[in-house]
């Protein structure tokens, strides 16, 4: 009687594996909705843990972003918070390398690309943690890395739970990752192909169209249900005329040629910090200090530079403070990334370009006549995009996160320019893209092992 009230119990879902397995698209469709729905709400609970912290840290009730937290503090403790941070995010690698056996792929993309679509439950979950106190403490890192992994791996517990094969599980960790990158930056078109141009490689409508689906849900979610803003409050598109595309010719190339040297640089940071004769919390504790030794003198380093951006975008900046603060982000970027903290660097990416652009623009009206261009805020709006298309080498989804977060048209013919130029000078210098290692040894192990067979080893 105890079974049959079982197999009653979970009937439904084996009749949704059913449907499923034999890609019934209405259910398919269906799933892909509900992947959408938990990976933003994944999102959301990682961003007010991030929030939760900061209020601790600095002891207000609302807050108002890493950089305000770093003005508030002391001297002494915006040196050693980041280190402090680290030290702990790095403990908690070490404990969960030691006592939890790594179960699936180590990331979404592996996941997705060569594994079966098994993501490790307890592995997530302490990673999360390093993760919320790397960036709690200071670390110039994105949030977003992160945020997607949780995505994902609630996808892949849900399949997991439907007992779904491989194929299946696969497209609905790909949708949980979408979800995870949209609800991240409001931005559902552009979240949707960067699993399709990204990890898949190819764009195809028998994936898109359920990323698609889990892409609009998770934007619902976020924007309507929860009230979450934008990522960035872009200004109005301000476009001189049409011989100004000339001008955003040249911030393509130079974002083209800046790219592969900061890539460069986040390799170089990596295989140092590597090389180090201590234990990984020591290294991610060098890193931290790193971090808190430039925030003495630019506070902005810290974390992922959200509210800089947004304040280059609406306020008139002196060219010396974007100029430093460029070189000191990109230090902090290397440092934070290269000690072994986890997080992204998509969103540094996006404070590089934007204050690559804003520079480019500041340089143009002082050798241009008065109104012959437009704003530095314009042309920091478009250095996003060329930036992280000269580091993603995916054009199409840079070009439509730009859109996506200015909602201008006018911005479209630049931004193309930009993006195409930047992508195509940073391939010829530099053929590896920042998710070239991860997605190359994706790659080799589908070449080795075959499509459908789980490379990454259920335990270690």
């Amino acid at each position: 009687m105890a079974k049959e009230i079982r197999i009653g119990k979970f009937r439904w879902a084996g009749a949704l594996r059913g449907q499923l397995v034999a890609e019934n698209l209405p259910y398919t469709l269906f799933t892909a909705a509900l992947m959408g729905l938990l990976g933003a709400l994944a999102t959301v609970v990682f961003r007010e843990l991030l929030s939760w912290i900061q209020v601790v840290l600095g002891g207000e009730d609302t807050p108002h972003g890493m950089v305000h937290l770093a003005r508030g503090l002391e001297s002494w403790q915006r040196l050693l918070l980041p280190a402090a941070g680290g030290a702990l995010a790095g403990l908690v690698l070490q404990l969960a390398s030691r006592w939890l056996p790594r179960r699936g792929a180590a990331d979404y993309m592996e996941a997705i690309a060569v594994g079966r679509g098994v993501i490790g439950f307890r592995q997530t979950l302490a990673r999360s943690v390093s993760s919320l106190l790397s960036i709690g403490s200071g670390a110039s890192i994105g949030r977003e890395g992160p945020m997607v992994q949780l995505a994902a791996m609630l996808s892949s517990l849900s399949g997991r739970f439907l007992v779904l094969p491989p194929r299946q599980l696969r497209l609905l960790v790909a949708c949980g990752a979408t979800a995870g990158i949209t609800a991240a930056y409001n931005a559902p078109i552009a979240g949707a192909l960067f699993i399709s141009e990204i990890v898949y490689g190819v764009i195809s409508s028998a994936t898109l169209v359920p990323l698609v689906v889990a892409s609009v849900v998770a934007n619902i979610v976020t924007r309507q249900i929860l009230h979450y803003d934008a990522v960035f409050h872009m200004p109005p598109f301000d476009f001189v005329s049409g011989w100004e595309v000339a001008s955003y010719l040249g911030l393509g190339l130079l974002a083209g040629l800046l790219a592969p040297q900061f890539l460069r640089l986040l390799d170089l940071s990596r295989a140092g910090f590597g090389r180090l004769p201590a234990p990984l919390w020591t290294r991610m504790a060098l890193g931290g200090l790193i971090v808190g030794a430039l925030s003495l003198y630019k506070p902005e380093v810290w974390g992922n530079g959200y509210s800089v951006v947004n304040s280059m975008l609406h306020t008139q900046w002196a060219w010396s403070a974007v100029a430093a603060i460029l070189l000191l982000k990109i230090i902090a970027t290397a440092a934070s990334a290269g000690s072994g903290a986890v997080g992204g660097v998509f969103t540094p990416t996006l404070f590089v370009g934007a204050a690559l652009g804003s520079l480019y623009g500041m340089g143009l009206q002082a050798l241009l006549p008065p109104g012959a261009v437009s704003t530095p805020a314009s042309y920091a709006v478009v250095g996003m995009g060329a930036m992280l298309a000269a580091t993603t080498y995916a054009p199409l989804m840079s070009i439509l996160m730009i859109f996506e977060m200015t909602l201008s048209y006018e911005v479209m013919l630049p931004l193309m320019l930009a993006c195409i130029t930047g992508y195509a000078l940073a391939q010829r210098i530099r053929p590896a893209s920042v998710y070239a290692k991860s997605l190359a040894s994706n790659r080799l192990a589908r070449a080795r092992f075959g499509g459908g067979r789980d490379v990454s080893g259920r335990s270690s």
